[in-house]
């Protein structure tokens, strides 16, 4: 009897937390609209020339990254699209063509961020083909997914979001650093004001995997890529690289990340009237790819094309150090960005 108490207090504690991430997040993410709302006003990037740069998108085949690739190609770049679907990027850049967009170089290559084994073969063939890069957006996500892992073992949003991403910054990092002289490298990880929901990372319970909450793993992983972010910064800053890194809100944005949640099936038409437009949130992720009110800068946090600030947590140079060190531990890396 004491045992099926125990069993049903915990699912009742279960249930309460799920409730009070669910009002966190509608919370949140109405304060994020009413800010895009706000200040849409400031949220321009004005298109311009980048001849000769190379810039990689991860999920650069739908979504805000399909509209960023756009973009980049307008600045006459060379642009790498990394995705799962290789036939959807090219379908991109042929509808790119046939829009009226002639500049700048489309290629497309496989990179699947549920293996690490895909992520060490796409970094390995654009070392192959390229000599140097200038933009690496990290652009690609999954939200609210039910239970899943990746190959490795990880949560599925983790693994996505951050785990992946992370890999694939040490492997591409060199190629960054040798990036033109005129501008900075910069790399940008796409992260999201529900970053803010969660107040910790559990390291020992990473994956969360008993009395999983799908968008607290979502808000888990936003965190990280932000943590990441600003140490990742200081680090190159240490080692007078030229390289410096950035994390953006691109905004609530009405695209397929939202495909599955209660919102999008009951209320559909919330979501078009509410949200910015997928241009929108790419204009916000153009600005750090390109903009020279940022060279010189980074560890930054931005959105709607303004520097901001993100939760209390993220300053935490402990929990910085922490994330960090676990990361290269569970990735066997010795030396990041040295491969």
């Amino acid at each position: 009897m004491k045992s099926i108490l125990t069993t049903l207090l915990k699912h009742f504690l279960f249930f309460l937390q799920y409730i009070v991430y669910e009002i966190k997040y509608y919370l949140i993410g109405g304060q994020a609209i009413i800010d895009d709302l706000l200040n849409g006003k400031n949220n321009v990037c004005e298109i311009e020339d980048r001849s000769g740069q190379i810039a990689v998108v991860t999920g650069g085949a739908r979504g805000i990254g399909s509209v960023l690739v756009k973009k980049l190609l307008q600045c006459n770049m060379h642009v790498i699209i990394c995705c799962r679907d290789v036939s959807r990027g090219s379908q991109l850049i042929e509808k790119c063509r046939k829009n009226g967009i002639k500049n700048g170089f489309g290629y497309v290559y496989h990179l699947d961020l549920t293996s690490l084994k895909s992520v060490r073969e796409c970094a390995a063939k654009i070392s192959q083909d390229f000599i140097h890069l200038n933009i690496l957006v990290n652009n690609a996500g999954i939200m609210f997914p039910p239970y899943s892992e990746t190959k490795e073992g990880f949560e599925s949003q983790w693994g996505v979001n951050y785990i992946g991403h992370f890999y694939l910054t040490h492997l591409l990092l060199p190629l960054l650093e040798k990036g033109g002289s005129d501008t900075s490298g910069r790399i940008v990880n796409i992260t999201s004001c529900a970053h803010s929901v969660v107040n910790s990372i559990p390291f020992d319970n990473i994956n969360m995997k008993n009395y999983f909450i799908t968008s607290k793993a979502y808000a888990q992983s936003k965190l990280a890529q932000i943590l990441f972010t600003i140490h990742l910064d200081k680090l190159l800053r240490k080692n007078n690289s030229n390289v410096h890194v950035f994390s953006v809100h691109p905004g609530v944005v009405n695209t397929d990340i939202f495909n599955g949640t209660i919102l999008k099936i009951i209320f559909p038409w919330v979501l078009h009237y509410i949200c910015k437009s997928a241009d929108g949130g790419a204009t916000t992720v153009l600005y750090p790819c390109i903009s020279s009110k940022l060279e010189g800068k980074g560890g930054l946090y931005l959105s709607n094309c303004c520097i901001t600030s993100p939760s209390k947590l993220t300053e935490d140079p402990n929990l910085q150090n922490m994330l960090f060190n676990y990361t290269m531990k569970v990735l066997s890396i010795d030396n990041f960005g040295k491969v």
